[in-house]
């Protein structure tokens, strides 16, 4: 060993870094505990009240029994390590979170164990294991003034009991007898003391201070130490020999071994995980489960892999530790990237205010009912309550993949041992003995390969389990045969206990952990199990990636989601967004310049592994759940490590200590000696001796940092280069001293700075608060922190979200691949949600409700509605009113933000104040106006003030203009992210016909209707008011609107109608469609249709209000043009045909587009009726193909349209006569020609009046279906007929330009077509 600190040993290979005593100071006696009053002086000032009371901590409502007091850390050993400086003010928290507590001898006064952690600003984590106890007060001072407080509260309270306080906070800080005195009377035979008669006893806390979570051998040994004290023989040596042995000769097993060293009275044995099996983890998750339950677990660990705010709630610290700690350590190869307190001081529940994510304990109150209980902000927050079996979930809550068979794998392991899946806390009888008759049947099944072979091992690990007892009580009721365990009992146990070198039950414990937390990372193996193949590693070097990180993007979420089966996506698609997963990949990349992260490299291995004996297709995904083979050899070593210790430390032995010293009392734990204590032995270790050899060395150094929660973003060469920064340093983790760095090259070093802190954005650097200092300058300091946090967040999620969607809109428009998808697109937004709701949270007053957002809306609502109620009429009047009753335009819609609240409460299908929040996000976004109603909620100031701190995010002004100009940012792409979520609910719509009243009637004597579809549905058939060109209709939202029928029956004086577009528009979402016609309606007109099939395009707003945030793409979806439409059938129009070059390449690009759209993912590829009849669609592609050298104009006659060919063909080829006197080519043609003749006849005779134009398209659009176009092109270029009607230089008539497009139209022979029903009504084929 080198560079031992004086009076620390060997300090990074040491088992305990410190011995702490907490209780008590006699010599300043009773003081209130400074930091609930500091928290009580807050809610004061936040609150208005008078801060003169609080400020002194004084409380008189409450006994002094049940008053908060405030402890001291009496004594410490060693007095300092510099790998492990100790944080007193912390330590001190921590082990008495409730502060100094005080009982009389009618009270319980059995000792409590309970554990806790600091997790410093690096990630690196120090345990503590503590045992309170209570040691009578001898002091008369503090006696009597514990007499005179109790009658100063005797006679504040004669005639009244006091109430619990009503704000958020106040009622988490509630205690105990404001919750249960109903009586004067309760209140004295409760809390009572008398100096005469009673005996004073107060709390004293003893602890260990260690690098790594031992919890089962430090509680021991605490146990021990206890027992000691209180046992009326003194022990056997002075404590002082056992303390000194614990701190200074007792040093870490080594990865991969076991060591046992003494206690008091009995040794204690510890075992560490070799660097292949998985990272330490000693609370025993049986405990877990039992408080839980299987289903509750699962859906808190995704809670908690989501990274979403846990708030774990129990009267128990070490529940709360436990089920922390329990499952953190199910995560693997993950880790937690956030705030982390497992135990969360009643002083500090400001804490809970933080916009970010946390795990955290909060201890509840005895009697304190969970609606009384307030939280900061609930809407993405998991609450569970572990002492009452209860959870609560955010809304829109994915669930975990494979969820019912994964906990179906869990629960048949927890059978094995024992513990029922629902939780000891609610098992009934018939529950038990029905999973009584599974654990048999489990037992009795010698080929599961999850479980041991026969049933001697498997009732080997039960034995002595008191849930088996009873179990086996309840079996041998119900008739179930258990004499094979009977009879296994006197001979199997007692000849492996003469082995075990310690208590069965911790074997049981430890076993079952391996267990269970194989069947977890074996889920993650699974899922994972093709990851390398989508990590992106662009760099070259490790200094460039570190430089350019934020700017890289370094997985393909995309690809790797597109690869996933369907079910894992709404799980999945969240949990690739997460921290935890970044830091994952970002390992990965680090990897090829540097060694393996431990976990990293544990998880790796078993991806390779399971490849070699796997022999499924890589990259071939599959839902299909496969259960954890190694559940059996997993236990192995464990067992092996407990049965024969490897290492076996110094035996306690006498101190050189003066005469005099160590004397023993009974029941008082002693005034240890520092002199003794201060410092350890001078390298006379002969453990270390021992193992000082040159290959435990090499295990060493790759063993660094192993099953720690490290900062991923920090690996070990990165470290160092950090040590030698004057950084926090991370050797007191390891179990081997510093070692000689070559000092690395000066950009190396900035570089790995920069990175550090440029990887603990977003709240990393927030990752854990500080214990030891809560005056309120440095309370300020960490929500300024906070605001930088959530801005910067801001920031990068809007940017992301602008980036993605803008790439996904150039793929529409041909410029590149898309790398985004609308599962994606829907989690992004989901993120920004939950932002918005941390960021209005943060700082908040008086919460009301679970949403801060929509509270806050709701009070701006009430007040606006006051001042101005005309203000808010969601359609302007006047001028725009008149235009549209003149068929001009479209009535406009103002922007308004309580007209978007009041639609959202008309949804009933929304139920909760989270989901309208969320509803009120998405429809503000869709309608590009989410940064200008958050300016108009801003403006008015009072109300922000009143509802928010002066730190909150909200009033930080600078702060909140670029939180405004990042959301603006958003204006620049089209979000449907609230039409394709809310697709039930029922949506107003307003229609306008506009015509073209220069060539026509306004208005038509005829009875017109109109028929509206979208993506999701149609309106049906609505008929339209006569002599009335506006209409308005409600129907279940039709989604992106595509295609409008119009038309009418034709009677009346003024039956012909021209009219010029459609004009529809969605009154919730403002969204409006343009239907562009240019045609006349009515019988001989034009090509005589009484109906048409009109295609949409969504256009760009123009309003005065909207003109300024115009920053977008090109609209996504186009419709034919009025212009194209008259082309076709005007003699004017058809000037500006296309030639003959032109037309070929139209219609390969409208099959290419085709092509592109079956490419896509299927909840990505949008309307296809646009591609096929909309503007550059197929038909109008077709058309053109059709028109080009076509005889279709007539002097003194009628116009000619294709429709009338295809008519004429269709005749020539049913007369068998004609095709018998015909070229022999067309024989060949005989099976086709019946078919088309079939097709032409079906669309001669639907009941529909649609015109030539919309039979051809029609045709066109049935050929493609069927797969028949580029049948029937030959067809009719063999037709005789096409001499009399195409000119020489028709295309028709060009073999090299017909083969040519029948060769394009191929290409789409292989997709599937689905048309929509507006376009095939009335077909009957």
């Amino acid at each position: 060993m080198s560079a031992n600190v004086p009076g620390s040993g060997s300090v990074p290979c040491r088992f305990a870094h410190y011995f702490v005593i907490c209780g008590i100071d006699t010599e300043t006696g009773l003081e209130p505990d400074e930091l609930a009053a500091l928290y009580q002086w807050l809610e004061a000032d936040r609150h208005g009240r008078t801060k003169q009371t609080t400020r002194t901590g004084e409380n008189f409502d409450q006994s002094p029994l049940r008053r908060t007091f405030k402890s001291k850390v009496l004594a410490h050993f060693p007095e300092n390590i510099e790998w492990n400086p100790f944080d007193q003010d912390a330590v001190n928290m921590l082990c008495m979170p409730k502060g100094l507590s005080f009982r009389t001898q009618v009270d319980n006064r059995d000792p409590q164990f309970h554990s806790y952690l600091i997790t410093r600003e690096d990630g690196t984590r120090t345990y503590g294991f503590v045992l309170t106890f209570y040691e009578e007060v001898t002091s008369k001072q503090i006696c009597t003034a514990m007499q005179t407080l109790y009658q100063m509260h005797h006679a504040e309270h004669a005639g009244s009991v006091c109430a619990s306080s009503s704000c958020s906070m106040d009622s988490l800080a509630s205690s105990t007898d404001e919750g249960d005195a109903t009586s004067l009377s309760k209140l004295h035979c409760c809390s009572s003391y008398d100096i005469s008669r009673d005996t004073l006893y107060a709390s004293k806390a003893i602890c260990l201070i260690t690098p790594l979570p031992f919890m089962q051998a430090c509680r021991k040994y605490l146990y021990q130490l206890h027992q000691a004290v209180t046992s009326q023989q003194p022990p056997p040596l002075p404590l002082e020999s056992y303390i000194h042995n614990i701190l200074y000769e007792v040093p870490l097993p080594p990865p991969g071994r076991s060591l046992k060293f003494h206690g008091v009275y009995e040794p204690i044995v510890c075992q560490r995980p070799s660097i292949n099996e998985l990272p330490l983890a000693d609370y025993p998750l049986r405990h877990v489960f039992e408080l839980l339950g299987v289903e509750n677990l699962v859906q808190v660990f995704t809670c908690v892999l989501l990274e979403m705010q846990v708030l774990l709630y129990s009267q128990d610290y070490q529940r709360l530790m436990t089920v922390a700690e329990g499952i953190t350590a199910l995560l693997f190869p993950f880790q937690w990237q956030h705030v982390y307190v497992p135990i969360l001081p009643a002083s500090l529940l400001h804490f809970l205010d933080a916009p970010v994510p946390y795990l955290m304990g909060l201890q509840s109150k005895e009697g304190t009912d969970r609606s009384k209980l307030e939280l900061p902000q609930e809407a993405n927050l998991c609450f569970v309550d572990i002492d009452n079996h209860y959870i609560e979930l955010p809304e829109d809550f994915p669930q975990f993949p494979n969820k019912l068979e994964f906990i179906q794998e869990i629960s048949e392991v927890l059978l094995v041992f024992g513990i029922p899946p629902e939780g000891s806390l609610h098992c009934s009888e018939s529950a038990t003995q029905l999973k009584n008759l599974a654990l048999n049947d489990l037992v009795n099944d010698k080929k599961n390969g999850n479980l041991p072979g026969d049933t001697l091992a498997v009732f080997e690990m039960l034995q002595g389990n008191a849930t088996l007892e009873r179990l086996q009580a309840l079996a041998k009721r119900t008739g179930v045969s258990v004499g094979q365990v009977d009879g296994l009992r006197s001979s199997s146990f007692k000849e492996k206990e003469t082995r075990l070198q310690c208590d069965e039950e911790e074997l049981r414990n430890a076993m079952l952990n391996v267990q269970i937390r194989e069947v977890f990372a074996h889920r993650f193996t699974q899922m994972f199990a093709d990851y390398e193949a989508f990590v992106i590693q662009s760099a070259q070097d490790l200094e460039s990636w570190l430089t350019n990180r934020e700017q890289m993007q370094n997985f393909d979420k995309a690809s790797f989601l597109s690869d996933q089966p369907e079910p894992y996506l709404p799980f999945l698609s969240h949990f690739i967004e997460t921290q935890m997963f970044a830091t994952f990949i970002d390992n990965k990349i680090m990897s090829q310049w540097e060694d393996k992260d431990p976990m990293l490299r544990v998880f790796d291995s078993r991806i390779e592994k399971m490849r070699m004996y796997n022999v499924r297709i890589p990259n071939l995904r599959s839902s299909i759940y496969q259960k954890c083979t190694i559940l059996k050899e997993s236990t192995q070593s464990i067992e092996q490590r407990l049965m024969k210790i490897d290492h076996a430390a110094i035996h306690p032995h006498l101190l050189d200590m003066k005469i005099g010293q160590g004397r023993y009392e009974q029941g008082f734990f002693p005034n240890l000696q520092s002199d003794v204590l201060a410092s350890g032995p001078t390298n006379n270790n002969r453990w270390v001796n021992r193992t000082a050899s040159t290959q435990r060395r090499k295990d060493r150094l790759r063993q660094h940092s192993d099953h720690i929660g490290l900062d991923n973003d920090l690996r070990e060469q990165v470290e160092g280069c950090l040590l030698l920064q004057n950084s926090m340093a991370l050797w007191e983790w390891d179990q081997r001293a510093p070692i000689p760095i070559r000092p690395p090259q000066k950009s190396f070093s900035a570089c790995c700075l920069k990175y550090m802190q440029e990887a603990r954005s977003i709240g990393k650097n927030l990752r854990q608060p500080k214990l030891s200092d809560l005056s309120p300058a440095v309370i300020a300091q960490t929500n300024w922190k906070f605001v930088e946090g959530l801005l910067k967040e801001c920031r990068m999620k809007t940017k992301r979200m602008l980036v993605e969607k803008m790439g996904h809109e150039a793929v529409e428009l041909g410029h590149g691949e898309a790398n985004i998808t609308g599962l994606e697109e829907n989690t992004l937004i989901a993120s920004l949600c939950d932002l918005l709701e941390r960021i209005w949270s943060h700082g908040l007053q008086v919460k009301q409700g679970k949403s801060a957002l929509w509270s806050h809306l709701l009070q701006y609502q009430e007040r606006e509605e006051k001042l101005e109620p005309p203000a808010e009429s969601p359609v302007s009047l006047g001028p725009e009113r008149r235009k549209s009753e003149t068929g001009l335009s479209m009535p406009l819609l103002r922007v308004s933000l309580i007209q978007d609240m009041r639609h959202i409460q008309n949804i009933s299908e929304i139920k909760t104040d989270v989901g309208r929040a969320r509803a009120w996000i998405r429809l503000s976004l869709e309608k590009k106006v989410l940064s200008q109603h958050f300016k108009q909620l801003f403006s008015n100031q009072a109300l922000t003030k009143k509802l928010y701190k002066r730190y909150a995010f909200l009033r930080c002004e600078e702060e909140k203009e670029q939180f405004l100009y990042h959301l603006l940012s958003l204006n620049a792409v089209d979000y449907f992210c609230f039409t394709n979520v809310f697709t039930t609910i029922i949506i107003p719509y307003r229609a306008v016909i506009i015509p073209i009243k220069k060539l026509s009637n306004a208005i038509t004597t005829s009875n017109p209707w109109i028929c509206v579809s979208g993506e999701l549905g149609d309106s049906g058939v609505m008929q339209i008011p006569k002599n009335v060109l506006e209409m308005t209709f409600e129907c279940q939202n039709l989604g992106k609107l595509t295609t409008a029928q119009i038309g009418h029956d034709n009677s009346g004086i003024l039956a012909k109608w021209l009219v010029d577009c459609v004009m529809v528009r969605n009154e919730i979402s403002g969204h409006t469609y343009k239907f562009p016609c240019g045609r006349w309606l009515g019988k001989g007109i034009d090509d005589g249709s009484l109906e048409r099939i009109l295609i949409g395009e969504l256009i760009i707003p123009c309003t005065d209000e909207e003109l300024g945030k115009q920053c977008r793409t090109p609209p996504q979806q186009r419709s034919p043009t009025q212009i194209r439409r008259l082309s076709i059938t005007s003699l004017g129009g058809r000037n500006n045909k296309l030639n003959a070059a032109q037309i070929q390449e139209a219609v390969g690009e409208a099959v290419n587009n085709i092509v592109k759209h079956f490419h896509k993912p299927e909840k990505e590829r949008g309307s296809l009726t646009i591609l096929l009849c909309g503007e550059n669609g197929l038909v109008s592609a077709l058309e053109q193909f059709f028109y080009h050298g076509f005889k279709s104009s007539r002097i003194f006659q009628k116009n000619v349209f294709i429709w009338d060919f295809v008519e004429k063909a269709a005749a020539f080829f049913e007369s068998g006569d004609q095709i018998e006197e015909a070229e022999t080519g067309v024989e060949s043609l005989r099976p086709t020609s019946k078919i088309f003749c079939q097709y032409a006849t079906a669309i001669n005779v639907t009941p529909r009046n649609i015109g030539k134009d919309g039979k051809f398209q029609l045709l066109v659009c049935l050929g493609a279906r069927d797969h028949l176009l580029p049948q029937w092109i030959p067809l009719l270029v063999e037709c005789p007929l096409i001499t009399r009607m195409y000119e020489e230089q028709a295309l028709l008539r060009d073999r090299m330009a017909v083969n040519s497009v029948i060769r394009v139209l191929q290409t789409v022979q292989e997709f599937s077509i689905t048309l929509e029903s507006s376009l095939v009504k009335g077909i009957d084929l």
